[in-house]
């Protein structure tokens, strides 16, 4: 992206500005903006997906990776457009029952939050940036420190931009591009050959593999930081909301494509270090290791460190935010409750919230990309919403099952046959796309109608 001066983004910018006639932010609270979205996405989790799945892909790597930017980068980037767009974020579901809508933000909110992806971020945080440096078991201390500091930098809303995006993001992209362009000076092998699985459809797998990082639905819950960052710099028309989106939306983008390349650059070339290797962290220890030594490994824990902390940071914003925008529940308490319930879970019992967590996730992102695409076709105010959500649930849970392995072999043979797309898990998506065009018809002939009966 081009600084301060650089022309490329400065005439585009300049351009939109005069076009639109709308007052322009400042340069760097944009690129603020853009960075803290970047980070609160960026967890620990998105950093060894990629290097895994390039592995796996081998020659066809680059071929995996666009269909992965496809749907990890590209699902989130238009939740954040689109969100932009509307008056709010809840507006996603307004044209609900409110029972339903209230269900499906406190679920969100829920497993994204304290019952699932915080507690998890904090001991994916210990495992990978401390535990490697000691024999002892410290995540008691650790979980308090680490929830504390999150507090701190998370209790006032106004400041998170300057915090995350001007601070800690830069130094996570400075880490990262250490270890990165060390890597490619230095690389640990050639790729090898594609597994089976990708030497067919490398697009495609490439392209699931991105849906399973389940960012789309993490983009909804994200979105009531980012537009909150919009808000909070003074910008509350909806037109400028949306055009800051873009650009928003624009930054993220570029960031989160880099870092997934980078990331997949290291899974692809490193055969003669982690050929057996089974998860992607995996790939990015011995890689640190073999290429920086002890340093290495100080550099990777500070990265992860880092990673988690703005994820933690950025999720307990956006429940504190929901909760103060809905239930007018003070944003300190809201962010205090969910800080204390993440320390005690991340010691006890995560394993079993997990198990019960992950499948509702995996049944909500559906869900949230059914919003989304409703939402961008302008049909936020459609009461007959409720249908594409139960439709999205039915056929989200059937995918969850068959993700899980919960489906006997004689239901998991029928579907097979009759379901379409049901073995890439994505069966929900044709009767959602059936249920999103009947209504996008049946809403524009609503408006042809209208001039005339008028």
């Amino acid at each position: 992206m081009a600084g301060e001066n650089g022309a490329p983004l400065s005439f585009f910018t300049t351009q939109l500005i005069t076009k639109l006639k709308v007052d322009p932010l400042r340069k760097s609270d944009i690129t603020a903006i853009g960075f803290t979205t970047f980070a609160l996405f960026l967890g620990a989790g998105n950093l060894i997906f990629p290097p895994m799945m390039a592995q796996q892909a081998g020659d066809n790597w680059l071929v995996a990776m666009a269909g992965f930017l496809i749907s990890a980068v590209g699902l989130p980037a238009l939740t954040i457009i689109v969100l932009g767009r509307l008056s709010s974020v809840n507006a996603l579901t307004s044209a609900l029952p409110q029972w339903l809508e209230r269900s499906f933000w406190l679920t969100v909110f829920a497993t994204l939050g304290p019952a699932f992806v915080l507690p998890r971020a904090v001991t994916v945080a210990y495992e990978m940036g401390i535990k490697p440096f000691t024999t002892e078991n410290y995540l008691l201390p650790f979980s308090i420190c680490f929830c504390a500091v999150s507090l701190l930098l998370a209790i006032k809303p106004g400041k998170i931009i300057d915090i995350i995006g001007k601070f800690m993001t830069p130094a996570l992209i400075i880490m990262l591009g250490v270890l990165v362009v060390t890597a490619m000076l230095n690389p640990q092998g050639s790729t090898s050959m594609a597994s089976e699985s990708y030497q067919q459809t490398p697009l495609v797998n490439g392209m699931l593999e991105g849906y399973m990082t389940l960012d789309a639905i993490a983009a909804v819950a994200f979105g009531w930081v980012i537009i909150q960052a919009i808000r909070d710099k003074g910008i509350t028309e909806k037109k400028k909301i949306s055009y800051y989106s873009y650009l928003v939306a624009l930054i993220y983008v570029i960031l989160m494509s880099t870092c997934y390349l980078a990331m997949g650059y290291l899974g692809a070339s490193s055969s003669a270090i982690s050929a057996d290797a089974s998860n992607g962290g995996i790939i990015l220890t011995r890689y640190a290791a073999a290429i920086l030594g002890p340093l290495g490994q100080v550099l990777l824990a500070s990265i992860t460190l880092t990673a988690c902390l703005t994820t933690v940071i950025g999720l307990t914003n956006a429940n504190a935010e929901y909760f103060k925008k809905t239930y007018q529940f003070p944003f300190a308490k809201g962010a205090t409750i969910a800080i204390l319930l993440t320390a005690i879970i991340s010691n006890v019992g995560l394993e079993q919230l997990i198990t019960f967590s992950l499948p509702l996730i995996l049944i909500l992102c559906p869900v949230s990309i059914a919003l989304v695409l409703a939402a961008a076709l302008s049909l936020t105010n459609n009461i007959r919403l409720k249908y594409l959500v139960f439709t999205a649930l039915v056929f989200g849970t059937i995918d969850t099952f068959s993700v899980l392995e919960m489906l006997d072999t004689t239901t998991e043979q029928m579907l097979k046959q009759w379901l379409p797309l049901f073995e890439q898990h994505l069966s929900w998506l044709t009767p959602c796309a059936l249920i999103l065009t009947c209504l996008f018809l049946a809403n524009r002939q609503a408006k042809i109608q209208q001039p005339a009966m008028g």
